[in-house]
């Protein structure tokens, strides 16, 4: 058995953790499932290069053991060996997936980690973490690894039959929430159910539904769409329109946002637009990201170019983000143009319930305004429509 000092780039490593890089407990789960996933897409990489076998089912499981208070993440992964768990485990900070993406760039877009500390997270619940993992290497020896929450850890060889990664939470008094199958239930459907690899909790699985702005639109039909934002507000009257996002330079960005029935003047609904980072749900606060304006809007953006900080719960203000800004604007622009000259009948029979959005866009940005000043319209009492140059 190996015992040693983790090493940290930070004194009391674990306090910052808890106080300062997550403002919300439940994210530890998604950064576990995150790290899950990102295993089994790199052994689907090494697997499509001939470099793995493909063997057994790529899938992630989350199980609770209610007696002994233990919460587990498993996944049928690259694993790691003893190597790798003294690198990427014991050295804080230090970010396998980028490594990973830079041997492999073309095959691994899909790589969702980034920061080195998600791993981490689970001390915002566990007293005790245990982890086995075996490599995908045949000839590599299993690993178990344990740590309390300080900066000691213990590491010894473990007969693991599998390939892939176990993450075993010991969770504390004060974490009594995460043992309930609603509560792990309802983070998993918030956070993982459009991530690309299977996520199944209690025999079930939690991602059923493919993302649907990750299809090429031309494949999909109205119903497909209306269908989506059903699944997205189950509550909410049907969408008057939408458009879909879909771009790869000079930064990649994918998504659809809804056109919701606006009839009076109100304050823009808050927390309507979803933010997604390779399709794992961040955050509905996208304040940050896009101009006011465009927050009356509905809908999911995705983008793995959108900078965030290591709890991915908030936006940095950026350069990037500003084209991200000029991108969207331009495309919601378009439509309504798009709109305005392919029927507009029909477009005028919708300018009541999109007039207030429309104006208020054109106020807001003056290069909105310049796209659409001539699809802007001016009803007489007769309720016929005018553009300004009729």
């Amino acid at each position: 058995m190996k015992k040693g000092t983790l090493s940290v780039q930070a004194e009391h490593i674990f306090p910052i953790i808890k106080q300062f890089l997550y403002n919300d407990r439940e994210v530890f789960l998604r950064e576990l499932v995150a790290n899950a996933v990102d295993a089994t897409q790199k052994l689907k990489t090494l697997i499509n290069k001939g470099e793995a076998k493909a063997d057994g089912e790529l899938k992630v499981e989350i199980e609770i053991e209610r007696p002994k208070r233990i919460l587990r993440v498993i996944d049928y992964g690259i694993g790691m060996s003893a190597d790798e768990v003294e690198r990427y485990i014991n050295q804080m900070a230090f970010s396998s997936a980028q490594e990973f993406i830079q041997r492999y760039k073309e095959a691994a877009d899909s790589i969702i980690g980034h920061f080195g500390l998600g791993f981490y997270s689970a001390f915002l619940v566990a007293e005790k973490v245990v982890l086995y993992t075996k490599s995908y290497r045949e000839d590599e020896q299993g690993v178990r690894w344990e740590c309390h929450g300080d900066t000691s850890f213990q590491m010894e060889p473990y007969d693991k039959k599998e390939r892939g990664t176990i993450v075993e939470l010991y969770l504390s008094d004060d974490a009594s929430e995460f043992l309930e199958s609603d509560k792990i239930k309802a983070i998993l459907e918030k956070y993982c159910r459009f991530l690309p690899v299977p996520i199944y909790f209690e025999g079930k699985q939690i991602n059923d539904k493919p993302p649907l702005w990750k299809k090429n639109p031309q494949e999909l039909k109205e119903k497909d769409y209306k269908d989506f934002y059903k699944l997205l507000y189950p509550y909410n009257e049907p969408p008057l329109f939408w458009v879909h996002l879909n771009i790869d330079y000079p930064f990649r960005l994918q998504g659809i946002l809804y056109f919701p029935e606006l009839t009076r003047l109100i304050s823009p609904e808050q927390h309507k637009i979803y933010l997604y980072v390779n399709q794992v749900f961040v955050t509905d606060d996208v304040r940050d990201i896009l101009p006011d304006y465009l927050q009356l809007l509905h809908g999911v953006i995705d983008s793995p170019d959108i900078p965030l900080n290591v709890s991915r719960s908030m936006i940095q203000t950026d350069p990037q983000v500003r084209k991200i800004q000029g991108y969207i604007s331009k495309k919601v622009s378009d439509r309504l143009q798009q709109l305005f000259k392919e029927d507009r009948k029909r477009y005028e029979e919708l300018w009541d319930k999109i007039a207030l959005f429309v104006k208020y866009a054109a106020m807001r940005d003056e290069k909105f305004y310049e796209r659409t000043k001539n699809i802007l319209l001016f009803k007489d009492t007769d309720n016929n429509y005018y553009v300004w140059e009729d």
